[in-house]
């Protein structure tokens, strides 16, 4: 990793720990990456995938957020945190990944929609997603039924929210949010949308090896979109992988990910020599935990 020579505080960013400290120490020229958490995570879920990361020489940071808030209102808040990061490097490459919830939250922060908290025109994002329900989640599909609230007198609208937090009226399939989706801004340079084949995926085993708990969590079709799909900067990977399993857990490394990345340019290859080196770090990371 080239040596930090800028400590600074950013709202929202930290390193990728568990440790309560948000001071950010990194080298002020050299590309930035910035992970996005999805429901139920935080930073400290990311802290191997950023030491995979800085094992090819890439600084990252990773952002926090309410994942009950709204998504609209996160995404401004990153967006505002990426104004203020552009400000203090001298590098003009942000490379956003956004995970699952984050996915939505990441692509959203770099739309027209936030042109108010406009990114500096010099600097050039690139995207990528894994696992994002672009499609809407279908598990919440009555959230998005207007007759159902009123039939009844509001109890699904209680439920919707007691559920999911404010968001509620954004993830159905049939929300606005998700059918008209905010075009991306200038900045945007180019986008890898990476979908997880989550069938017949197992998260967790018996000592017998029979699973008791699947890594199901979105389908292809929820991880699809119409128009987002279709847009020109948009390349598609398509892993056959867990929700959990692509990005790496306590027993399985992200191989499957990091081989996508590092064919989109968004990782940096590993040299030959330092195979071996690599995969004894995987190890440690995380079949050793």
């Amino acid at each position: 990793m080239p040596a930090p020579d800028l400590v600074f505080e950013i709202e929202g960013m930290s390193h990728c720990t568990s440790v309560d400290d948000a001071r950010l120490h990194i080298n002020k020229g050299e590309p930035v990456t910035l992970i996005v958490h999805g429901c139920f995570l935080s930073a400290g879920r990311f802290r191997a995938l950023a030491d995979v990361f800085a094992f090819h020489g890439q600084q990252t940071i990773c952002f926090n957020y309410d994942d009950r808030d709204r998504i609209s209102d996160s995404a401004a808040q990153l967006n505002q945190a990426l104004a203020k990061l552009s400000e203090k490097i001298d590098t003009d490459q942000i490379t956003v990944i956004g995970h699952s919830q984050g996915g939505l939250v990441a692509r959203q922060s770099v739309s027209e929609f936030n042109d108010a908290q406009a990114l500096s025109k010099k600097t050039k994002i690139s995207l990528a997603t894994i696992s994002g329900p672009f499609g809407g989640i279908e598990s919440s599909k009555h959230c998005g039924w207007r007759w159902l609230h009123l039939a009844s007198f509001g109890i699904t609208t209680a439920v919707c929210q007691a559920v999911t937090g404010s968001k509620w009226t954004e993830i159905p399939p049939d929300s606005r949010f998700i059918q008209n989706p905010t075009p991306l801004n200038t900045n945007v340079v180019r986008f890898l949308k990476i979908n997880t084949d989550e069938t017949e995926t197992c998260r967790r085993h018996d000592a017998e090896g029979r699973c008791i708990e699947d890594d199901y969590v979105f389908s292809l079709a929820e991880q699809s979109h119409p128009v987002l799909d279709q847009l020109e900067i948009v390349k598609q990977a398509t892993v056959k992988a867990g929700h959990v399993e692509i990005v790496g857990d306590s027993i399985t490394a992200p191989d499957k990910l990091i081989r996508v990345l590092q064919q989109g340019g968004y990782m940096r290859d590993t040299p030959a020599e330092r195979q071996a080196a690599f995969r004894d770090l995987l190890d440690q990371l995380y079949v050793m935990n």
